[in-house]
């Protein structure tokens, strides 16, 4: 057997150099997608309540929370596509909505004349405020209740590495 075929084999086994193995272990695998299971079933949950509550997207309510807390209250489309985690298409057709429901304005970018920033309107920040009881709470619920205080500094810590 070739040193590529038994370090190929090594791999999907379960070798010993873990740097070398490319196919999760069974209990990694399960790991992972219990992971995904809970990141689907409380992004539905809290979808849904703000959907019925307020009319009100995820991924809307995400766009008022990131221009909320920006500076000024704006951000470049491109950042904003980053800080809520859309395409730049994606995000330029929910602000495209938004602008029409008056919750956000484009701007010019005054130190680049081709860039366009999205702000946030004095309505689109009163929107937030009624969303966020909403999204706060189904935070609350489905999420920090549902865990010890040691878990939530684990997770906050576990998570963190997979982002950096």
């Amino acid at each position: 057997m070739t040193d590529i075929a038994e370090s190929s084999r090594r791999s999907a086994h379960g070798g010993n150099d873990r740097r070398a193995r490319t196919v999760p272990k069974p209990e990694e695998m399960a790991s992972w997608r219990a992971f995904l299971r809970a990141h689907a079933v409380i992004t539905r949950a809290l979808e849904t309540e703000l959907l019925a509550e307020q009319g009100l997207s995820l991924a809307a309510y995400d766009v008022l929370v990131q221009l909320a807390e920006a500076p000024g209250r704006s951000l470049r489309m491109t950042e904003l596509a980053d800080a809520v985690l859309l395409s730049r298409s994606g995000v330029t057709r929910l602000v495209d909505r938004m602008e029409k429901g008056g919750f956000v304005r484009r701007t010019r970018v005054e130190s680049d004349g081709r860039g366009v920033a999205a702000a946030l309107t004095p309505a689109g920040l009163d929107c937030l405020r009624t969303a966020s009881r909403t999204h706060l709470r189904g935070v609350t619920e489905h999420f920090v209740q549902r865990l010890s205080k040691d878990d939530l500094v684990t997770l906050e810590r576990i998570t963190g590495r997979l982002v950096r």
